[in-house]
Parts: C-alpha cells; sequence; structure tokens
C-alpha cells in the first residue's frame, strides 16, 4: 500500500515539478471526502505564494471547431520555444452517473509525451457551463509548479465563457470556417468576452472560407465598444493541421499581455478575478449551510410542493425559508 503524502510531501513535491505529486494533489483537491479537502486546502495556501506568474489563457469554441488539435500545435511550438505548459481541459461529465470520457490525453498524445508538458483531463461535475469547480485551484497549483503557461479548455461555448473569462488572462474563442454565416446566432456576449477570436482550420480549400470567417467577425468586432481600454480585440485565422497562423496567435497573447501590464489592467482583472472567486466560494458555502440547516430542511419539501401546485409563489416561499434560517441564526 503506497503511503500517504504529507502536507510538506504535497507542496515540495508540486515546486519540483513532479507530474506524479502535482496530479495527486489536483486529486485531493477535486475530493469530495472532507479529510481529503482539509489536506489540499492546507497544501494549496502553502503554495499559494509561489503562483501568479504564469500566462493564463481560456479557450473555448463550438465541439468539431478542433480546438484540442490548435492546443496540441500550440503546446509543441511552446515547448520548442522553452516554455512549459500546462493543459487543464474540462470534460463534460454524465448527468446520470457523473463520469466523464476524459479523452484529451488521448487527442494530444504528442503534447503529453513532452516532458514540459502536462496535460488533466477534469471532469465538469455537472458545475454550470462547463468549468470544473476546482479549475481555479488546479490553476494555482501548476503555477506553483512553475508552469510558464497554464491554458484552460472548455467543453464548448455555452455560459463556461463567463466562469473561465474570470480566472484567465487571455479569453479566446476558436471558430470554423464559414461560420459567418452563422454570426447573427452567436451570442453578443461571446464577442465581448473575447480577447481574441481564431477561425481555425484555414488550411486547403477551407482557407478561403477562413479567411472571409475572420473578416466578417473582425467587422462584427469593430462595431462593439471594447470591454478593455487597453486592448482591441483581434480575429486571426490558423490551421492546427499546418501550423500556419499558430505562432501569429502567442505573438498576439504576448501583446495582449505587455499591454494590459503597461496600463495596469492586468493587476486589476486578476484582483477582480480573486474576489470574484472569493464570493462564488461564499456563495456556494451559504447555500450548503442553509440547504443542511434543520428547520429549513424540515419545511423545505412541503413548501416545493406548494409552489409546484402554485399554491404559493417562489418568491413567497423563498422568504418563508429565509426567515426561518434567520430567526435561527438570530436566536443563538
Amino acid at each position: 500500500m503506497t503511503k500517504a503524502l504529507s502536507p510538506a510531501d504535497h507542496v515540495a513535491g508540486v515546486r519540483a515539478g513532479d507530474r506524479r505529486v502535482i496530479a495527486k494533489t489536483i486529486t485531493l483537491l477535486e475530493s469530495r471526502r472532507a479529510d481529503h479537502r482539509e489536506l489540499g486546502q492546507e497544501v494549496l495556501d502553502a503554495l499559494v505564494p509561489f503562483t501568479g506568474r504564469a500566462v493564463r489563457v481560456g479557450l473555448t469554441g463550438p465541439p468539431g471547431v478542433g480546438k484540442s488539435s490548435f492546443i496540441e500545435t500550440l503546446g509543441l511550438s511552446l515547448v520548442g520555444r522553452g516554455l512549459s505548459l500546462a493543459v487543464l481541459a474540462v470534460d463534460p461529465s454524465s448527468p446520470i452517473s457523473g463520469g466523464s470520457i476524459l479523452g484529451d490525453k488521448t487527442r494530444m498524445e504528442q503534447l503529453a509525451r513532452e516532458p514540459k508538458a502536462f496535460i488533466r483531463p477534469t471532469p465538469s461535475g455537472g458545475t454550470l457551463g462547463g468549468v470544473a469547480h476546482r479549475t481555479r485551484e488546479a490553476m494555482l497549483v501548476c503555477e506553483a509548479a512553475g508552469f510558464d503557461v497554464v491554458l484552460v479548455e472548455t467543453v464548448g461555448v455555452g455560459q463556461s465563457e463567463v466562469e473561465v473569462r474570470q480566472m484567465v488572462d487571455l479569453f479566446a474563442v476558436l471558430l470554423q470556417p464559414g461560420a459567418g454565416d452563422e454570426l447573427q446566432g452567436l451570442k453578443k456576449g461571446v464577442l465581448e468576452l473575447a480577447d481574441v477570436l481564431v477561425v481555425n482550420k484555414a488550411d486547403g480549400e477551407h482557407k478561403a472560407a477562413a479567411e472571409r470567417t475572420r473578416a466578417d467577425y473582425a467587422h462584427a468586432l469593430s462595431l462593439l465598444q471594447p470591454a478593455s481600454a487597453a486592448w482591441t480585440p483581434v480575429v486571426l485565422a490558423a490551421s492546427a493541421r499546418t501550423g500556419e497562423g499558430v505562432d501569429a496567435f502567442w505573438d498576439t497573447v504576448l501583446a495582449h499581455k505587455q499591454a494590459l501590464e503597461k496600463s495596469g489592467e492586468l493587476a486589476e482583472r486578476r484582483r477582480a478575478q480573486s474576489r470574484a472567486w472569493l464570493w462564488r466560494l461564499v456563495d456556494d458555502g451559504l447555500v450548503g449551510v442553509f440547504r443542511n440547516d434543520g428547520k429549513v430542511a424540515s419545511r423545505l419539501p412541503e413548501l416545493e410542493k406548494e409552489v409546484e401546485t402554485s399554491a404559493i409563489s417562489a418568491p413567497r416561499a423563498a422568504r418563508i425559508l429565509l426567515d426561518i434560517f434567520a430567526r435561527k441564526r438570530g436566536s443563538r
């Protein structure tokens, strides 16, 4: 039986870049067991001072757009430049079993073999938008391990844009050639959140269509007010298959980082993200405490049925439950 690692063992292993210990630490943080979570948080607290030095990139896009292929081509290019890369690839969980496919390592075979690359498939666990509940913590572990770049890949375009945007420095959206025809159907919010749009598969017979799509989206972006005063979003065309345009994407990432650092916006963005994460965790914790309160739990089934049958409005039922909870807390 393998001896359990102590908190000091976890910290030392992560700081040394030990892939096995990095994986074990992330597993601790993802665990639902209270003792695992407690140990994981102790380790994370010790690692936090060593975080914040990596370039944080979020990447999303519809299924079939070639996210994994693009990441592998980009990752191999970064490794070739002497950089190290951690990929946190969030896989969709089954709503029935809670399991996930976790196939990113098989889709990035070349990159997975690189000593300077670390790929961590993580089940979303049903979290809104497909961003794993502990993705932020996994990102901090990877930063403490010394990775130069941490890339978060989400399951697809949906609510995940907001989630991933709140944990990265640069948010990129991959598009299909010909997707300009679907421009009216793409949420305005996606364009407003993106720092970079990349039309992938810009090669062979798709190259002309990719360029037309790039021009369509560039025009659409020009009609929107940029979210950042220091950066105007750009649209690129690239091919994960040939590698064309992938280096230009990374140059854009670096240009974005330099622009935001110069204006002070990068530091403020990270501070705002940390505050948002704090309140997200507080909200989640309060919901748990609320649901587990004895008096609330005893009234909840009855009120749920009354709401279902329209005997009482949902706002009224919520007010009753909150009043019960507040009175109990106030009586202590």
